[in-house]
């Protein structure tokens, strides 16, 4: 039979989610794999790119997210959903205006800007290789690669001329070829960039998981600003804001610390009753 499950969407940026809160739920963690797949089908159901699912604390945090891809792979850790889950957090009274959010790759630090924005403190970088090479169809590009926490959350930085102009389609053809080669044996998120003429940046990524270009990356983002911290092509102190595809973003680079700025949008919330949602 169905099951009328209690939800909540967000998106940071454009970077959309749904939220089940499992304290309450108490849905067994096998079933949830097949319910991500389900939910995030965009014309099947509600549609998002990802499933986020808050679980009792279980060290020193207020809750615990446990984050899924739109495909049902469990991903190590999501900056925009985590800035969305902290909102969520706070809102729901499950932590005040500074959150401790436990995931897979280590605790994030979140706070409260004012009602629509939240910044984290991500995952610290844990590889940081400036100068890889990755192949695609006999074409070499030359990236950056980049780990965030422990397991690793992977990162390629590729930087894109023309990327403005490069028809979506093509793109994400070029991200998905990508994702898959040599040069990142466990798969990468791919994070084109490229300084627009009037000296802003512009980042498109495609998500490992969601298996497309998404609208924002907030740790996508931040690989980035990272990256171009450490090769000196931005302000060695300033905070490096960028123009995502829902929005914009911005990352505080101090030293190994990153932390990841931007909006949080509340789209709905209801129940879940999708008739051909069993489990």
């Amino acid at each position: 039979m169905s099951y009328a499950l209690k939800f909540c969407k967000m998106n940071g940026a454009g970077n959309d989610f749904i939220i089940i809160n499992n304290i309450e739920e108490g849905i067994a963690p096998e079933a949830f794999p097949a319910i991500a797949a389900k939910v995030c089908e965009r014309h099947l159901s509600i549609g998002a790119d990802g499933l986020m699912v808050v679980e009792a604390s279980r060290g020193e945090g207020d809750f615990r997210m446990v984050f899924y891809n739109s495909d049902g792979s469990e991903g190590e850790m999501c900056g925009n959903g985590a800035r969305c889950i902290c909102r969520y957090g706070y809102e729901k009274g499950l932590t005040g205006r500074q959150q401790r959010v436990e995931t897979m790759s280590g605790t994030v630090e979140g706070e409260r800007m004012d009602s629509r924005n939240y910044r984290v403190k991500l995952n610290p970088a844990t590889t940081v290789e400036l100068d890889r090479s990755a192949e695609a169809e006999g074409v070499s590009y030359d990236c950056s690669y980049v780990e965030l926490g422990n397991p690793g959350l992977p990162h390629a930085v590729v930087h894109l001329e023309g990327l403005e102009r490069i028809p979506g389609s093509e793109l994400k053809a070029l991200g998905r070829k990508l994702r898959y080669a040599k040069a990142f044996p466990k798969g990468a998120n791919i994070n084109f960039y490229e300084f627009q003429s009037d000296g802003s940046l512009r980042i498109r990524t495609y998500e490992r998981g969601v298996e497309d270009l998404t609208y924002a990356c907030g740790t996508g983002t931040a690989s980035v600003a990272l990256v171009l911290k450490r090769k000196g092509l931005v302000d060695a102190e300033g905070i490096v804001t960028a123009k995502v595809h829902g929005g914009t973003l911005s990352v505080d680079v101090k030293g190994d610390e990153l932390w990841l700025y931007g909006p949080t949008n509340l789209v709905a919330e209801g129940e879940i009753k999708d008739e051909e949602l069993i489990f």
